[in-house]
């Protein structure tokens, strides 16, 4: 027992500041999520596609691009023509619709001409933007995610909310938005939660491994506290153990109180930095391609281009069980599907999202034995589209969600996939469907125990600042 009060005692010293730290700064990112792309975005700076600068059509775009099993083709409005985006296994190339040649962004006027367009349509002052710098990555785009669209323009407009929008030099899309607002809280949010500076950050796996093992020492130092008060419960009233009194004892009946949310927290933080030694889920690429099929691109009609509305800003093509559709859309959150080569002597078939059948047919690429295509719980995956069903197709022991609106396979999970996402979203988010449905008692539940965990760990550094100074002045004298 004082082999193990004594460990406790000195871990916590080690690591109560860390504590406190993680459950103030995860009350602030429930408020205010680190920035990342939005669809609303990236729609907001185009425009519509203009028939006339469209010579070329889609298939003679992916035969230019010189890409290797193309699944998709956007062909989006950009402010300085329509540009074909082809986009295969690893790589994505800007085409000019007009004459297929390089389409990325290679000049400070023509990223500050989308950056511009963009404040103008969400009713911001751009009369101050400049670009600030062609950059490889900052803190707030240091993630992986965008990788295929680096270097990046920052463009800032210097208006009264700080606002900076970052356009990718491969595709010209509005990748990012942060304001002075966001960026600072995130401070004491993302980037103090997950240890998240830039000069750290950028060395993706010392970041990892840092997190990693600094997520394990706590789990068992929270789990040594836990025996410990444990043990002294089950001696009360023995003269031998002496009785907690103020401070100690707070810290001693509030561990015990927040114990299970403590410990369940922090191993499911620790779950969310194993970088895929527990969980396979991530591991889609070559089921995508074999969801897809062999896409036959040069079977689109050369009138394809015909079918365009007038108010489209993007179109895209993707290919799904070897057939081509073609997803048409005039805002970010509307959308016309149908088949681009539809079966001979049949209407085409127009709708805003694919049908059960379609996955099934797709799902028969896998091989093996596969249920019929179920739907998803919403609270599993998230579609392109918010109102867009997510299909489930169960394969063995392996889940397969395929997005209802895009054809995209959104996640491959195995039994340790499933298993890994559930105590991450449960334990760590509180994503629980009962509460995904009730946001103000699902940040009520959050805060309070957020605090419970807050007031333990400051209990905690306080006694350890007095054992600090008790034994320092014991090694003076």
């Amino acid at each position: 027992m004082r082999i193990l009060t004594w460990l406790h005692r000195w871990w916590g010293v080690l690591f109560c500041l860390l504590f406190a730290m993680w459950f103030a700064s995860g009350i602030v990112m429930h408020f205010v999520r680190f920035p990342s792309p939005s669809e609303g975005d990236r729609f907001a700076a185009l425009v519509p596609i203009d028939p006339a600068g469209v010579v070329h059509g889609p298939a003679e775009a992916v035969a230019k691009s010189g890409i290797a099993g193309v699944l998709r083709v956007r062909l989006v409005g950009r402010r300085d023509g329509p540009i074909y985006l082809i986009s295969g296994a690893s790589a994505v190339r800007a085409l000019r619709a007009s004459d297929l040649a390089d389409g990325r962004i290679d000049s400070e006027p023509a990223a500050l001409e989308i950056a511009t367009g963009y404040a103008r349509s969400r009713g911001l002052d751009a009369s101050r933007g400049h670009v600030a710098g062609l950059i490889a990555f900052d803190q707030w785009s240091i993630s992986g995610e965008f990788d295929s669209d680096r270097p990046l323009y920052r463009v800032a407009l210097d208006d009264g909310s700080g606002t900076e929008i970052y356009v990718a030099s491969t595709t010209g899309d509005v990748v990012l938005v942060t304001t002075q607002k966001v960026r600072a809280l995130n401070y004491l949010g993302s980037v103090a939660h997950w240890l998240y500076p830039t000069a750290l950050r950028q060395h993706r796996l010392a970041w990892s491994a840092l997190m990693w093992w600094l997520s394990l020492v706590a789990m068992i130092g929270a789990g040594l506290g836990v025996v410990a008060g444990l043990a002294r419960l089950s001696r009360r009233g023995r003269r031998a153990t002496p009785v907690y009194r103020g401070l100690q004892a707070w810290h001693h009946y509030l561990g015990l109180v927040f114990a299970p949310f403590i410990l369940g927290w922090i191993f499911s933080g620790f779950l969310s930095m194993d970088d895929g030694r527990s969980s396979s889920s991530t591991t889609v690429r070559g089921d995508a391609l074999s969801l897809a099929g062999p896409p036959a691109w040069g079977l689109l009609p050369p009138d394809e281009m015909q079918h365009l509305v007038a108010t489209s800003k993007e179109i895209e093509w993707f290919a799904l069980a070897g057939r081509i559709y073609r997803r048409e859309r005039t805002g970010p959150r509307e959308q016309r599907l149908a088949l681009a080569v539809p079966d001979t002597g049949v209407a085409p078939d127009v709708r805003a999202f694919l049908r059960g059948d379609e996955i099934e047919s797709a799902a028969r690429q896998l091989g093996g034995d596969c249920a019929p295509a179920a739907a998803a719980a919403p609270d599993d995956a998230k579609p392109a589209l918010r109102k867009a069903p997510v299909f489930r197709i169960i394969c063995g022991n392996i889940w397969y969600e395929i997005d209802g609106s895009t054809g995209a396979l959104l996640n491959r999970l195995d039994p340790p996939g499933r298993a890994y996402r559930w105590l991450f979203g449960r334990l760590h988010t509180f994503d629980f469907p009962a509460l995904q449905s009730r946001p103000m008692l699902r940040a009520t539940i959050i805060i309070a125990l957020c605090l419970g965990g807050l007031a333990f760990s400051l209990s905690g550094v306080v006694l350890a600042w007095r054992r600090l100074r008790t034994s320092a002045g014991k090694v003076l004298k």
